[in-house]
């Protein structure tokens, strides 16, 4: 029986591949599980065609997440925090506020998908990684600067 595979199968074959199988095996565990199709004509035009616009989309995803990662490598975020002895923070900058800065310049980024390159206990610059997708990183500036204190009159 010649069938067409829908996803990976162990000691079978990948996705998208035709093999044979014994009757038993594909009428009774491969298709039932939806691990598997029966190998028409028809129904291999049409998963070729699905991976056709699948792997369309995948591209357009791509290319969007490049472009965003032009424009984020000449952005810079500034974080403000308290600062005590030695120009050393309060705390660390975490990757929230890191998207959250990015989410108020428009970039539409979740804490998830940043990376800080090293912790930042000082003021200075820094850098953060923020995956767009899985084969496209952007790195943006952070700048750490001391937060504005009001100073009391006398």
């Amino acid at each position: 029986m010649q069938i067409l595979l829908l996803q990976d199968v162990e000691n079978l074959g990948e996705e998208g591949e035709i093999v044979s199988v014994k009757d038993g095996y594909g009428r009774n565990y491969l298709i039932p599980q939806k691990l598997a199709l029966m190998a028409t004509p028809g129904t291999v035009k049409a998963r070729q065609e699905e991976l056709r616009q699948a792997s369309r989309k995948r591209a357009k995803l791509k290319e969007s997440a490049e472009q965003q990662a032009a424009e984020l490598a000449k952005t810079e975020v500034v974080i403000t925090a308290k600062v005590g002895e030695e120009n050393r923070i309060f705390g660390t900058v975490t990757p929230t506020q890191v998207a959250d800065a990015l989410q108020q310049q428009g970039y539409e980024v979740d804490r998830r998908q940043v990376e800080m390159d090293e912790d930042v206990r000082m003021l200075g610059v820094y850098t953060a990684s923020v995956k767009l997708h899985k084969e496209v990183h952007a790195k943006v500036k952070v700048r750490v600067e001391p937060e504005e204190t009001a100073e009391a009159e006398s």
